[in-house]
């Protein structure tokens, strides 16, 4: 997700029986739904349970308002240097980093590109940078004939 979304969610945007976050009015003002992982359930009960958030799931300092998105960047700047990553990221290196790593795990680059709410599949395809490592994994086809 787009810091932008992550900050605009509500709680009725998190359907926990079908483990998807819907997105509204993402870029380019439209929504979608994206996956909601396990243990990101397991932390957003642990959230809500702590805070009680009312509206937005994240709010903001003033009533009835958002968290910001750079709020949400000090807190990430905070974290990396609490757990001493000295590597230049930003909070959108994690998008990054979850549609490289569903690329390496075999997903379809058009469920990403759903996924990640991009409108042209070549803006997914920058993902197709894979690595020499999961290059050296993929099994040549004619192995297979030759058992």
């Amino acid at each position: 997700m787009r810091v932008g979304e992550v900050v605009r969610l509500k709680i009725e945007d998190i359907d926990s029986d079908r483990m998807l976050i819907r997105i509204r009015q993402g870029k380019g003002r439209k929504d979608r739904d994206t996956i909601l992982s396990k243990g990101g359930l397991k932390q957003l009960r642990k959230y809500y349970k702590l805070y009680k958030p009312t509206g937005w799931l994240f709010p903001g300092g003033k009533p009835n308002s958002h968290l910001t998105r750079r709020s949400v960047q000090r807190i990430f700047k905070k974290a990396c240097c609490k757990a001493k990553i000295t590597k230049d990221v930003s909070v959108h290196s994690l998008r990054h980093s979850f549609a490289t790593h569903l690329l390496e795990r075999g997903t379809d680059l058009r469920y990403i590109q759903e996924l990640l709410g991009h409108k042209s599949s070549r803006t997914t395809e920058i993902y197709t940078h894979v690595s020499k490592r999961s290059i050296g994994k993929i099994e040549s086809p004619l192995d297979k004939l030759m058992d």
